[in-house]
């Protein structure tokens, strides 16, 4: 019994030391606890919350950062803008150098060059009926001329188109210095094909142009094309690389220039002005004026000088091209 009784002494002892040290740990908390809220109420104190006044001056400090900020990027932006313009104006001046420069390379190309045009057809009150040979020593014949074909929708005749763009195109190369001859000036020349194929040649023309237009039963059929002779042509032949490099050069800057699609060109050795040249050769067929939108088209004059334009334009590339 005594040795229960003072083991029981011990425990209580124990538990008893126990007590006192959870008592002072707890006691330590508290004092922490009260420290840290002095220590923000001081801190609260020393930095006070920011007046009305200090609230509107900042905001005005960061309105000001602002506007510079705006106007930095301005500066900025103008600079670029200014660089820009300056960019600008000089390739527009290096492109009108460059314009400048093919224009006087095109003068000296144009200088002195021999362009004989021939607008197609004749009036209606020329009779051209009678027959002449289709070629130099051919025995095929055919009539020296005709009238033409007629707008479907604008009743213009053929040959007045042919002679009122022929005139327009002798004035712009005239103007841009080449030598023009004329096969015809008036609608009442009684001149055939053949004929008209040899004042070229004896006038040692460097290209021969002859105007037209087409027809066809379709009137869906539209666009331009130019006509040309074939390599193997027996009486012309030799003339069908410098023909076909001046068609190429027509047709692209004709359709280029017009809008108008382009049908190709297409070799012909059955035309008697194309047999009788003995220089360079095309038919122009500037569009179909059974077509209503390409016959109305070549009726107004002012889309008349855009053509002209488009065949001028590929006679000088033709000749920049030699």
């Amino acid at each position: 019994m005594k040795g229960m009784e003072k083991n029981e002494q011990i425990q209580n002892k124990t538990i008893s030391k126990r007590k006192k040290i959870l008592l002072a740990g707890g006691g330590a908390l508290v004092v922490l606890a009260i420290a840290a809220v002095v220590l923000w109420q001081y801190r609260r104190t020393m930095t006070p919350e920011p007046t009305v006044n200090q609230i509107t001056v900042a905001k005005q400090g960061a309105g000001t950062a602002a506007g510079e900020i705006r106007e930095a990027k301005q500066e900025i932006q103008n600079q670029v803008d200014a660089k820009k313009a300056e960019a600008e104006v000089k390739a527009e001046e290096a492109a009108k150098a460059e314009e400048a420069a093919k224009a006087e390379e095109a003068a000296k190309a144009v200088k002195g060059k021999k362009v004989a045009i021939d607008p197609g057809h004749q009036g209606w009150n020329v009779d051209m009926s009678a027959k002449e040979p289709n070629a130099p020593g051919s025995g095929e014949m055919k009539a020296k001329c005709t009238s033409g074909t007629s707008g479907s929708y604008s009743g213009l005749a053929e040959f007045q188109l042919n002679l009122d763009v022929s005139l327009q195109l002798r004035t712009e190369l005239e103007k841009r210095g080449y030598e023009v001859l004329m096969t015809r000036e008036n609608n009442d020349a009684a001149i055939s094909n053949a004929e008209r194929a040899q004042l070229s040649n004896e006038w040692g023309s460097d290209i021969y142009v002859r105007i037209h237009a087409n027809s066809s039963e379709s009137s869906g059929a539209q666009g331009a094309l130019i006509l040309i002779p074939s390599s193997s042509n027996p009486y012309v032949g030799s003339q069908y690389a410098a023909s076909r490099a001046l068609a190429e050069s027509i047709l692209s800057s004709y359709c280029s220039a017009t809008g108008f699609s382009s049908q190709g060109i297409q070799e012909n050795d059955t035309m008697t002005g194309i047999n009788w040249s003995t220089r360079p050769v095309v038919i122009v067929e500037m569009g179909f004026m059974s077509n209503q939108h390409d016959d109305l088209k070549m009726a107004d004059t002012a889309f008349q000088s855009v053509m002209v334009q488009g065949i001028a334009n590929g006679i000088d590339n033709y000749f920049s091209n030699q």
